[in-house]
């Protein structure tokens, strides 16, 4: 019983984050690739032994059994590389609406997730005193332009005097422009959609103060949206504006073809990345500051042998890959070094150490070691990841 209680408090301190966990985590991770290198070793020794005994008795691989496989045949085709990045849905008609003037907010026209037209009035402040002022203008201004009307036709009769006549016309156009100013004043008491949208939200209330700069209603057109995504410095020279792109939407788990709008020319100090702007069509239903993955190829080539990157091995002497040879009309495996490139989406440029002309092992290739015997099941191809 005490050595179980013992183990109880050995364990609630290994759980509660004993400093030694640390160091046992390192020495475990030391001890997995000390692991890996003696399997590795291991499979090489394998191998060897295998092709040694086979020397001397070719009989030994036609009675061990052949491993089963399938092939993949090799084909020069272009390979692209892509990049995820992190961005954002953004538009470029997303906007908060204030009053121009100060005032008691009077009428709220509209409401969330209501459709309206450019120019129309959404908010209007409280204007008496304008309206009556208006009003007043309005009377001075008719009676104003009477007179001028009177003196105009006196002048052009040589009756009466000039001054007397530009008098006249000065009091009319001077009573005109004040109340332009005064129309002009009434317009700023009133909040219009700049542009057709949505109104997505209303902070305005019934017989609150208003200011300039507090914010009363925000609008958006769905229609002129895009996504924005800062990308690392490292890839200043690679993107241009044209270039395809893949926008993943995680909350639609859908995929979309795209293409980049701008590339920014200035880098960010703070986080060295750069923006970019890519093309989101009117289709899609996203929303603004929606968070999206944007793939952004980085890299192509335009004729190159790509490989499954899980059929690529290491050994000792560097990364190979079994291809099919045939020995006594018996299929056996045999290792080719290669020198990878890039790999994206599954498959793997090879950069040197094939011709084109080698079936490698594609299924099974795990249980293949060097020189041993294959039955070989069937011949997958090729399909190069493209966007």
């Amino acid at each position: 019983m005490k050595n179980l209680y013992v183990l109880l408090i050995l364990f609630v301190l290994a759980a509660c984050g004993n400093p030694e966990a640390d160091s046992g985590l390192e020495a475990k991770k030391k001890e997995l690739e000390s692991a890996r290198n003696e399997m590795i070793s291991l499979k090489e020794k394998i191998g060897t032994l295998e092709k040694e005994i086979v020397a001397m008795d070719p009989t030994f691989a036609r009675n061990n059994n052949a491993v089963l496989i399938s092939t993949w045949t090799l084909e020069a085709k272009p390979f692209a590389h892509f990049v995820d990045v992190r961005g954002a849905v953004e538009s470029r008609k997303n906007v908060s609406l204030s009053a121009m003037t100060g005032g008691k907010v009077d009428q709220v026209y509209v409401r969330e997730g209501q459709s309206v037209t450019a120019g129309q009035v959404l908010v209007s402040l409280e204007a008496d005193i304008l309206n009556s002022t208006i009003a007043e203008l309005k009377t001075s201004l008719e009676l104003a332009t009477t007179i001028y009307e009177k003196q105009e036709k006196l002048w052009a009769q040589k009756i009466g005097s000039e001054v007397q006549y530009l008098q006249a016309k000065n009091n009319k156009e001077s009573l005109e422009k004040r109340l332009e100013v005064a129309k002009a004043q009434l317009d700023q008491t009133m909040v219009k959609a700049p542009f057709s949208g949505t109104i997505d939200r209303v902070d305005a209330l019934v017989g609150e103060m208003a200011s300039p700069g507090i914010p009363l209603v925000r609008m958006v057109n769905p229609n002129d949206m895009y996504v924005k995504a800062d990308v690392s410095e490292d890839f200043i020279g690679k993107l241009k504006a044209g270039d395809g792109v893949e926008i993943f939407f995680p909350a639609f788990d859908k995929k979309i073809k795209s293409t980049i709008l701008s590339v920014g020319q200035v880098i960010n100090a703070e986080n060295r990345t750069f923006r970019v702007e890519a093309r989101l069509e009117n289709e899609v239903n996203a929303k603004p500051n929606q968070v999206v993955v944007i793939s952004v190829r980085d890299y192509v080539n335009p004729k190159v042998f790509q490989i499954p990157t899980k059929i690529l091995q290491r050994d000792s002497e560097g990364q190979y890959v079994f291809r099919i040879e045939n020995q006594e009309n018996t299929p056996v495996a045999k290792k080719v070094y290669v020198e990878p490139g890039l790999s994206y989406d599954g498959l793997t440029e090879i950069l040197k150490g094939l011709t084109g002309t080698e079936q490698l092992v594609y299924e099974g290739f795990r249980e293949v070691t060097e020189g041993a015997e294959l039955k070989i099941a069937k011949t997958e191809k090729t399909v190069v990841a493209s966007k």
